[in-house]
């Protein structure tokens, strides 16, 4: 059974929400700019990665309802900020991309989560900075039901 009272676990809980309110707290006001959230920022940033991402590819990617991701999605589509086009292959299939106002506001987003991230390696050693990703990997293949 884990100790919940062990300092050496609640520490990394600790740092791991400061460094999740720095890395989001920059885009967020960018965003907020907008009227938009922390969900718009995922859209966007993965729509960029995927140009031509179907509708149910990215909610897989992001594991969310249909209904979670309906709304904000629509909002960014209503703002010129994703195209969404039928698919040549089957007129069933919605694909994404980001419109040039839409690749403009993600570059804008993950600039500054570049450069924080830049910033943070270079203060540290390639080990400390592998050893990090290490981590990030091994959690984000983990989900608990």
């Amino acid at each position: 059974m884990v100790d919940l009272k062990n300092p050496e676990l609640l520490e990394p809980i600790e740092l791991f929400y400061f460094a999740y309110r720095a890395f989001t707290s920059h885009p967020d006001r960018i965003l907020a700019e907008r009227g938009l959230g922390r969900v718009h920022h995922r859209l966007l940033y993965f729509v960029g990665r995927n140009p031509g991402i179907a509708v149910n590819a990215l909610r897989e990617t992001l594991g969310v309802s249909k209904q979670a991701m309906n709304t904000p999605l629509r909002q960014l589509i209503e703002m010129g900020l994703i195209d969404a086009s039928t698919a040549a292959h089957d007129r069933r299939v919605k694909q994404l991309s980001l419109s040039a106002d839409g690749a403009e506001l993600e570059r804008q987003l993950t600039e500054t989560q570049l450069k924080l991230l830049a910033d943070v390696f270079a203060a540290n050693d390639e080990k400390t900075a592998e050893g990090w990703r290490a981590v990030m990997r091994a959690l984000s293949t983990r989900m608990r039901n």
